[in-house]
């Protein structure tokens, strides 16, 4: 396992995202409720049927929906707006650690929605490829992963794949660097709509024209659609997971900030 001082402070901001996240963020207000019932009970009672509500909240379709809302980038790449950009930059996004369909690891679903996305993209503008994302101490980088699946699974080619970040900000560094040596100002920057507005700042910060290329949308932006069967609008899986990463985005925007 590796101790160095980046891999530690990596781990300790892991610990620290599980804890403000759901599934346990909704569960910390109803388990210091319950331990304050004998000798705070009105308070007790606030902070555990609290801690409910909130668990609804971050699960129910509608809620989750309005705040997916809130946080996505709505706009589909069009081929006008692509037009002037010198190469399409894909975002990792997370790994399945035992794949043994795959002989070790393999890409988790998030990363082969970016994967699946840059590649049409590619094949659509014949710009070339960069994919960004590391790895943690002997893990397989992220990025040799992203190439290995779109050299032989799409039967496309990966110019440049940037091995060394661990977060949004580090992607948008390293890989400025790549590009920068290469000649290349201008991107299409893949990622989903929801990490799309962080992304984007921090490539433009590291100096990169950038035009967004986002997919994976977790909120409906078109008309309203007809109402749905009861079922449907229940806290279910798909909701959850949503409700997971709108949170997730919005600690991570709000963190951006505080630390510029």
């Amino acid at each position: 396992m590796d101790f160095s001082l980046p891999a530690l402070l990596f781990w300790l901001k892991k610990l620290l995202a599980a804890l403000v996240l759901p599934p346990l963020l909704p569960l910390l207000p109803v388990i210091a409720g319950l331990l304050l019932l004998g000798r705070r009970p009105r308070l007790g009672r606030v902070l555990a049927w609290g801690g409910v509500a909130l668990n609804l909240l971050l699960t129910l379709p509608a809620s989750v929906g309005w705040l997916a809302k809130q946080l996505e980038d709505p706009r589909p790449l069009s081929l006008e707006a692509s037009r002037g950009a010198q190469a399409i930059v894909v975002l990792g996004a997370g790994r399945r650690d035992y794949a043994p369909e795959y002989g070790g690891e393999t890409l988790n679903r998030l990363a082969l929605e970016r994967v699946r996305y840059g590649a049409r993209l590619a094949r659509t503008t014949g710009l070339p490829l960069l994919v960004s994302g590391g790895g943690i101490g002997d893990e397989t980088a992220e990025a040799v992963l992203m190439k290995s699946a779109l050299e032989e699974d799409f039967g496309l080619t990966v110019r440049w794949a940037e091995a060394r970040s661990r977060d949004t900000r580090e992607n948008a560094l390293f890989s400025a660097q790549i590009l920068r040596e290469a000649d290349v100002r201008h991107v299409l920057l893949v990622t989903h709509a929801m990490h799309m507005p962080r992304a984007q700042a921090a490539f433009e910060s590291a100096g990169l024209i950038v035009t967004p290329a986002p997919t994976g949308w977790l909120a409906d932006h078109g008309a309203p659609s007809e109402a749905r069967f009861l079922p449907g609008q229940l806290p279910n899986a798909n909701s959850a997971y949503a409700g997971w990463f709108a949170v997730h985005e919005a600690i991570g925007r709000l963190v951006y900030r505080l630390s510029q």
